[in-house]
């Protein structure tokens, strides 16, 4: 293998990793978007289920009378 040979294997893998490294960017960015709404979301819902009991609605999961 000539050192051209090498040296052209050698971009090929590099411009590989740079393919990889965006790739491995994007889906930390995208599952970093993701959680910050489903914390958000989670808030909200512990929010809600707050002002349920604070509305003197019960526990969520209260069995019917007829048990």
């Amino acid at each position: 293998m000539s050192d051209e040979d090498r040296f052209i294997d050698i971009e090929i893998k590099l411009s590989y990793q740079e393919n990889q490294v965006d790739a491995l960017n994007r889906t930390i960015y995208e599952q970093g978007r993701r959680i910050d709404q489903l914390e958000a979301l989670v808030a909200k819902l512990a929010e809600h289920v707050r002002a349920l009991r604070d509305a003197g609605q019960g526990p969520l999961n209260e069995k019917p009378p007829h048990y």
